[in-house]
């Protein structure tokens, strides 16, 4: 099954190396007219720096009588909340409100800061509702840095989720490109965007020159739309995380499950 229960597990070397949650909500036009100052004071405290940016929009395709022609979009102004170590980072503009951290411990943490400045924003500018929830978990495997490195991907990623680097007369290093990519609605009305497959990422290390190295990916898009409410965005964002949960327990084998040192969540 692809979201057989799990029990939860914190990892000694989790493999994670960013979680971001988006919330989109109808424009509110006075969140790029005006700079939220207001919003800015009520989450100063956990998120000191500051800084925007302009970031231009795709143009969008507009039906005009029987023709459609391609409309350039205004750009938006994104702003930046970022908490002194630099680890986490709060984004607002006129569409959306989005936390991201690299420094994912457990979920219950992770809600938390969020918590408090969605309250905030909801009360400064009372969105009519939301319109999109995601939730999105990006791991990087490394088996250099759990001592795998004797290892191919199919001893630690299920067979399922690594096409054909699982049959026994293909050479993995011969290999250039093999990945998975689905998207599929999943129950209750969530979706899920999974890309899955070996890449090669820039690995910066102390007093060293940065290097490229091979790195499983397992990035886990979850969402959900409609017509949102304030009060239903924890429950959520609560089964989301548990599809992301069981998403990448049933990916891995016992074997890398072992190597990065996992401890029952509730301990």
């Amino acid at each position: 099954m692809l979201f057989a229960p799990y029990e939860r597990y914190q990892y000694a070397k989790s493999p994670l190396v960013e979680v971001i949650c988006q919330i989109r909500f109808p424009t509110i036009l006075s969140i790029g007219a005006n700079e939220p100052a207001e919003f800015q004071e009520a989450i100063r405290k956990d998120f000191p720096k500051y800084m925007t940016r302009q970031e231009q929009l795709p143009p969008k395709m507009v039906k005009k009588g029987a023709a459609t022609v391609v409309e350039p979009q205004k750009p938006i102004t994104n702003y930046h909340f970022i908490s002194e170590d630099g680890r986490w980072k709060l984004n607002l503009t006129q569409n959306f409100i989005a936390l991201s951290t690299l420094s994912y411990q457990r979920w219950e943490d992770f809600a938390t800061r969020l918590d408090q400045p969605l309250a905030k924003f909801i009360q400064i500018y009372q969105p009519a509702n939301f319109e999109r929830i995601g939730l999105r978990y990006v791991n990087a495997i490394s088996r250099q840095a759990l001592g795998l490195e004797d290892q191919l991907w199919d001893d630690l990623i299920q067979s399922q989720y690594i096409g054909i680097l699982g049959e026994p007369d293909v050479e993995e290093s011969e290999i250039a490109k093999c990945s998975l990519d689905v998207e599929t609605p999943l129950v209750g009305g969530y979706r899920m965007k999974l890309h899955a497959g070996p890449g090669a990422i820039k690995v910066n290390r102390p007093n060293q020159a940065p290097t490229q190295e091979v790195r499983f990916m397992l990035d886990g898009d979850f969402s959900t739309g409609g017509q949102i409410s304030a009060d239903s965005v924890p429950e959520k964002l609560e089964q989301m995380h548990r599809f992301a949960v069981c998403l990448f327990r049933g990916a891995i084998t016992n074997t890398l499950h072992e190597a990065m040192g996992p401890t029952p969540a509730g301990e």
